[in-house]
């Protein structure tokens, strides 16, 4: 390993950082701005972008690292299909809008997780790719528009600084088993710097993700290698604040003080531990002698209740964060979960041998439906987390999740955003023990705190129920009355055996007392129990549902006038088909319609290349009414089928997906 002379390694000791209006820069302990005031960065992580990761992808259990998911496209489409898949995936994954979207949720920052080969392959050293700086270009320019700063992250350098799939390691050397790796990871640095060195909304260079090596005592060589890539970015680049992780995951800073240049802040990483002071003192002791400020350059991927105590620890010790990651397949721990279509996960169950292979064409749909699905506007996004992240550090008070008005139903899914003990009670909502730890959701559907939420095939409901209820919870939910009176109280429950109780509270006064909860048969086979009267005055509420002794499922508490008013419960009037559950399916799905006014409608069911294949409905309608209808696709082949809603000239597809 190169030994670097000690003279250079001090250089940029003695080097005055010049600071231009608006740079980011280091002034003692704190990060400031170009005017000296404190900047406190809150920033996202855009995490599976340029390094796709199997986990965000659900490719983990086959093809893990970026170069095997790649591989693993590339041949089963060939390399042209697979470069225009790729093409489309990163311009579907990060658009001008998505920016927007970050800076209207408060954040300020961004960090950028690179990869090397994007902007000098493998094998051409020396050669620097202008494609791949496009990106970032384009990246800052709409960073600059939104006026947050741009911190660029080598998340994959040559050769791998760990032996993880996150740095595409593929085997001996590693970056640190080759000199030669580690010049070019100089040179790059130097490059990266040179291109961007006039930049003020560039916040800095994070030189390597999550190092973990055996380095020896001190990490000497991770120390040697900051210092000459360092030194290489200010001989092009003096403004810019520079970001050093520590060893094993940015978590060991053994041997990297003192501080070898002015400009510099120490980065680290926190997952799956306690939020308590005690768990970073180390950290705010090396922060105090080394006179540097800290940085968490990434956490995530645990519970709201876990996100909001950790900033809140963070903030309440001056420390920026940036939170990871942006968006990925079907998850609620982020701000933005895709939706995994259907033709998408056959294609992960032929990769685990589960289905035979799909012809070139079919993979390509596939492909190119989780492409669409990156964009912004076919994303789910989980108001919890943001609020979690950007509201919750700070207040106590209740949000509401969505509009619960009365008369009319509370799904119990939708209860109040806020934090746990306050918005909710669940025995276990956070996870401190480390990966694959409980992180509290049991179902993992739909929010991301301790409640358990799992999909509901009562019909109707939102889709949605509360279960692996605990004795002792309970979740509460702002409601809007409409009008004063007397309303029924029931609840839609499912429970395998008797035994449970419910509580129900109005402003915090018990309403009728104990309601026991009969067996229904299974905890999907629901119920409705009746809860009793309660009367209410105009205005808003809060309702709070207690669950005293467990055991059973709860998807919904009803208020109904006991007078009827017109319109109450009314369902809304429009044209729609909803997307069949389940999917992929084998051998039935149900699917849902309604129309906006009284007229003949269809429903049926076309191949993919247009032959009919059944027909669900076609008859007259009734404006409002839900129909649930039924495809048994027992005697049909699998693959891709489209569901069509003809109403008058009007219609709705949607794609199913049968696999047997």
């Amino acid at each position: 390993m190169r030994k670097w002379h000690s003279l250079g390694l001090m250089l940029s000791l003695s080097c005055a950082v010049a600071v231009g209006q608006g740079f980011l820069h280091v002034s003692g302990t704190k990060i400031v701005d170009g005017s000296s005031n404190e900047v406190q960065l809150r920033g996202l992580g855009l995490g599976g972008w340029l390094v796709p990761e199997g986990y965000m992808l659900q490719t983990a259990s086959f093809a893990n690292s970026p170069t095997a998911i790649q591989n693993k496209i590339a041949a089963l489409v060939g390399s042209t299909n697979a470069a225009q898949f790729w093409q489309k995936y990163r311009t579907n994954f990060v658009q001008k809008r998505d920016i927007d979207r970050i800076a209207s949720w408060g954040f300020n920052s961004i960090r950028l997780p690179m990869h090397y080969a994007l902007l000098n392959p493998k094998d051409q050293p020396g050669v620097y790719l202008e494609s791949g700086f496009a990106i970032i270009d384009s990246l800052l320019s709409w960073c600059e528009a939104d006026h947050l700063y741009l911190i660029l992250d080598l998340h994959c350098a040559i050769g791998g600084q760990n032996k993880d799939n996150i740095s595409d390691y593929s085997g001996y050397p590693s970056l640190w088993e080759s000199t030669d790796y580690q010049q070019r990871t100089v040179d790059l640095w130097k490059t990266i710097a040179a291109r961007y060195a006039t930049r003020q909304w560039i916040g800095g260079y994070d030189l390597l993700n999550e190092t973990a090596f055996d380095l020896g005592s001190g990490n000497v060589p991770l120390r040697n290698l900051f210092i000459a890539i360092t030194n290489a970015i200010r001989q092009v680049d003096t403004s810019h604040i520079i970001f050093a992780e520590g060893n094993w995951y940015a978590t060991d800073f053994s041997g990297l003080t003192p501080a070898w240049d002015s400009n510099l802040v120490y980065s680290f990483h926190k997952y799956w531990n306690s939020n308590a002071t005690s768990a970073i003192q180390y950290l705010l002791d090396m922060r105090a002698s080394a006179n540097r400020p800290l940085w968490l350059g990434e956490s995530g991927e645990n519970s709201n209740a876990w996100f909001t105590d950790c900033i809140k620890l963070m903030e309440s010790n001056k420390i920026g964060w940036a939170w990871w990651p942006f968006k990925k397949v079907e998850s609620v721990a982020g701000p933005l979960s895709v939706a995994k279509p259907g033709e998408y996960d056959y294609l992960l169950r032929y990769w685990r041998g589960e289905v035979t292979a799909p012809t070139v064409d079919e993979a390509m749909i596939g492909l190119n439906a989780l492409a669409e699905n990156l964009a912004l506007d076919r994303c789910v996004y989980h108001p919890d987390v943001i609020d979690a992240l950007m509201r919750q550090p700070y207040t106590d008070a209740l949000k509401p999740f969505t509009t619960n008005t009365v008369p009319g139903t509370v799904f119990a899914s939708n209860y109040d955003m806020g934090p746990v003990g306050i918005a909710y009670h669940d025995a276990d909502y956070q996870n401190i023990s480390g990966p694959g730890g409980a992180s509290g959701n049991q179902g993992g559907m739909y929010r991301n705190d301790g409640v358990d939420i799992e999909r509901c095939s009562d019909f109707p409901s939102n889709g949605y129920d509360v279960g692996w209820t605990n004795n002792g919870e309970d979740l509460t939910f702002t409601i809007a009355v409409q009008t004063a009176g007397t309303y029924a109280l029931s609840a839609r429950v499912a429970a395998p055996s008797a035994g449970g109780y419910l509580l129900l509270r109005i402003d915090g006064n018990i309403v009728n007392g104990y309601v026991g909860v009969p067996a229904s048969g299974g905890w999907q086979s629901w119920q409705t129990v009746a809860c009793g009267n309660v009367n209410l005055t105009a205005g808003t509420h809060t309702f709070t549902v207690g669950i005293p002794i467990a055991g059973y499922n709860i998807s919904y508490v009803q208020f109904s006038a006991t007078t009827a008013v017109a319109g109450d419960n009314a369902i809304p009037a429009v044209l729609s088909l909803g997307q069949n559950y389940p999917n992929p399916f084998n051998p039935s799905t149900g699917l849902q319609f309604t129309v906006p006014s009284n007229g003949q409608a269809s429903v049926k069911v076309y191949t993919l290349l247009g032959a009919e294949a059944a027909t669900l409905f076609d008859g007259p309608a009734i404006a409002g009414q839900v129909y649930q209808i039924n495809f048994n696709g027992a005697h049909f082949a699998s693959g891709i089928y489209l569901a069509r809603l003809r109403f008058g000239d009007r219609e709705i597809v949607r794609r199913m997906m049968l696999v047997k």
